[in-house]
């Protein structure tokens, strides 16, 4: 008796082997013609905002390295739960991207028991963008003109002073400038950052913090000091502002960033173009002018990089939440 064997002939070892080298040409051979149709840029902010006015920017560049329209779709709402969703369930093929701030993409991880995506698992990094400083900040007309000063008023009357969180995101800031200082503070939170500035401004809350293009219009329209910046340089358009180091918080930083993903399983070779490309801009004379007219600075990388951002600053952030005892909810 003959037993029967799958071992494969040298013929079908040529075979094989030339099935397996044409599979291996595919990659390539398919970021090559990528795209073949338009591509959908979602974001979770309104119009108007930084992220979105940044994945204009970056749409507008794409369109024209790539050869086919990249088109922006605004999905605010529900603590950007609708916009991470609708990436991380469409299909992965390359036309769907997300211009993704702290929020949905760290945040929510650690002030959220359930959501409805994944940060991590459901999202394929392709570049950072650009990161944003925040300010500390209170009404025009409130006593306190420094930071120290609003330290020491904290320090004498623990919890009586609140301040206004316009996202989880700031409100995590908020609490580790606390925890830094021994000091407690009231949260007031608010369903957006625009509704936060604005009582804040009206004197119903004390303080806050904010990217700066957030407040710098009330600054400038003198409803609203800035006390410090919380960057490790001074700010362009807040020069006379010291930053937080200077105030006697050295180290303290605290920044809004965005960065770009494809929902995960994306072929490896789509997100190395499309990366490629997003660097490429970003690192451009006219992207550093750009973000910088924004208030911000280029902050752009590899998707790895991306990603070990992203896990560092998943674990501070829910390092801080546990600290403070921030509500999960």
């Amino acid at each position: 008796m003959t037993l029967k064997t799958n071992t494969p002939t040298p013929r079908r070892y040529v075979l094989l082997l030339a099935a397996a080298l044409g599979c291996v040409g595919l990659a390539p051979a398919f970021a090559a013609g990528y795209p073949e149709r338009p591509v959908k840029i979602i974001v979770s902010l309104p119009p108007g905002s930084g992220a979105d006015t940044t994945a204009r920017f970056l749409a507008q560049h794409l369109t024209q390295t790539l050869g086919q329209p990249f088109v922006v779709e605004n999905k605010p709402g529900a603590n950007s739960f609708i916009a991470a969703k609708a990436v991380a369930d469409a299909p992965a093929d390359g036309y769907t991207l997300f211009v993704a701030s702290n929020s949905p993409m760290v945040t929510n991880a650690a002030v959220f028991r359930r959501l409805p995506y994944d940060p991590l698992k459901d999202f394929a990094p392709v570049a950072s963008l650009a990161r944003f400083p925040m300010v500390i900040v209170v009404p025009a007309n409130s006593p306190y003109t420094t930071l120290g000063g609003l330290v020491a008023a904290m320090k004498a009357a623990p919890g009586k002073l609140n301040f206004a969180s316009g996202t989880p995101t700031y409100q995590v800031a908020m609490e580790q400038f606390h925890e830094r200082n021994g000091i407690k503070g009231t949260v007031v939170p608010y369903k957006g950052t625009g509704p936060a500035v604005s009582d804040l401004a009206a004197g119903i809350c004390d303080y806050s913090i904010a990217e700066v293009s957030a407040v710098m219009p009330l600054i400038r329209g003198g409803k609203l000091r800035a006390l410090a910046v919380a960057s490790a340089e001074h700010h362009k358009d807040l020069p006379e502002v010291p930053t937080a180091a200077e105030s006697g918080n050295k180290g303290y930083e605290a920044y809004a960033w965005t960065g770009v993903f494809f929902p995960a399983k994306v072929p490896a070779a789509i997100v190395q173009r499309v990366g490629d490309q997003v660097r490429a801009v970003m690192s451009s004379a006219e992207g550093a002018t750009f973000i910088g007219n924004l208030g911000g600075a280029v902050f752009t990388g590899s998707a790895q990089q991306l990603r070990d951002f992203q896990l560092a600053e998943i674990e501070a952030t829910k390092r801080v939440v546990k600290s403070a005892n921030i509500p999960i909810e």
